[in-house]
């Protein structure tokens, strides 16, 4: 079989594990170049043996699929011209800065019949596979996604950079838009929001409380989710899991079985095979889409409570 080739834009923290993943997969897709506006980066390339472009549109002609690893603020100027070259995309998170944005990519990919994929990396999380399997009716979900303050991320706060990634995760367990959302943010270090919690409440009746920090010294993802029959929960970095009942007089709970795995790795498996199998593409990542909106709406909601700018 013909090995499709990949390259990578933007080889920052992230972009780097994309290329190492693409390298690892050698015996279906060839790494055939890696893109970055800083120069020495092309060390990088040298070290792997591979071209190295300072302008990303000097590649796109000898490719078929991308990973767009640049900040969020180019994600559409980078994949519009990488999808109007005909190259299937696979976009880091968030889809765009704005559903305008968000919904041009999506034509175009739909138009042109190309996949586009946006980089919700917690998708693919095996534990949050498994737990999807009980998740039914939820009625009160709470998250926490905590970290130390990352200097890399200087174009948007915590919403679009961590808090999308639960509100996308949220949206398939509830599977309705939220009817209000109450949230807060606070800029500490940058001008955009460093900490923010949202509450959202859907028509269904449930109820979800969500916070994302970088100012927090240890790192926490973790998810809890309590329904009619079972309270469950979840670490997301541990992908460990426990799930607890009602009985007569008690309450018993057991660890759910998850197969450990690298999401990412996983995710570039899932794009490269999509690609490969070489099918109906016009059907673009609008769950990536909703999520933004989502996410648009909490800062809409911040704005409106005037805690961040």
């Amino acid at each position: 079989m013909q090995r499709l080739k990949a390259a990578v834009i933007g080889i920052g923290h992230v972009g780097k594990e994309h290329a190492r993943l693409y390298r690892e997969l050698n015996e279906t897709v060839e790494l055939a170049g890696i893109c970055d506006v800083d120069a020495s980066k092309e060390e990088k390339a040298k070290e792997w043996g591979i071209p190295f472009y300072k302008d990303y549109r000097n590649i796109l002609g000898q490719i078929e699929l991308v990973s767009i690893c640049v900040p969020t603020s180019l994600h559409h100027k980078v994949a519009r011209e990488c999808l109007l070259a005909n190259i299937h995309c696979l976009v880091e998170k968030p889809i765009a800065m704005n559903l305008e944005e968000a919904d041009e990519l999506c034509h175009i990919a739909r138009k042109r019949n190309l996949l586009l994929q946006v980089g919700h990396v917690e998708r693919y999380n095996s534990g949050i596979q498994e737990i999807a399997k009980i998740v039914k009716n939820p009625r009160f979900i709470e998250i926490h996604r905590l970290g130390p303050f990352n200097p890399r991320i200087n174009d948007c706060g915590v919403v679009l950079d961590l808090m999308i990634h639960d509100l996308d995760i949220l949206l398939s367990f509830v599977k309705e838009e939220p009817a209000r959302i109450e949230a807060i943010g606070i800029p500490v270090l940058t001008k955009f929001e460093d900490i923010a919690n949202a509450r959202l409440k859907f028509p269904g009746g449930a109820i979800c409380d969500i916070t994302a920090s970088r100012l927090t010294p240890e790192r926490q993802r973790k998810i809890r989710i309590f329904q009619p029959d079972a309270y469950i929960s979840l670490d997301y970095a541990e992908q460990k899991a426990k799930v607890y009942r009602k009985e007569l007089f008690s309450i018993s709970s057991r660890e759910i079985d998850i197969l450990k795995g690298e999401p990412l790795r996983k995710e570039i498996e899932h794009f490269v095979d999509k690609v490969a199998q070489k099918t109906d593409f016009g059907n673009p990542d609008i769950a990536a889409r909703d999520a933004l909106g989502l996410a648009i709406r909490v800062l809409e909601s911040i704005r409106d409570n005037h805690y961040a700018a």
